[in-house]
């Protein structure tokens, strides 16, 4: 994610992210991490989602008795 987005997403402008990055690393540094969160959170989902299509096929062609 460019700077720029990073500023719309958090609804502030492209100045005002440059000077939380000179003098507030940390809350910077914690956006992004909860960002990255986000993002691996969606991934588990979608693995989630996966699991239970192999599941699915697996217990409905009786090849595999999954509890």
């Amino acid at each position: 994610m460019t700077r720029e987005e990073l500023a719309e997403l958090l609804n502030v402008s492209r100045n005002t992210l440059n000077n939380w990055e000179k003098e507030k690393p940390e809350l910077v540094k914690l956006i992004n991490l909860g960002l990255s969160v986000e993002d691996q959170i969606e991934e588990a989902e979608r693995h989630l989602e996966k699991l239970k299509e192999m599941k699915k096929k697996a217990t409905s062609s009786n090849k595999f008795k999954l509890k």
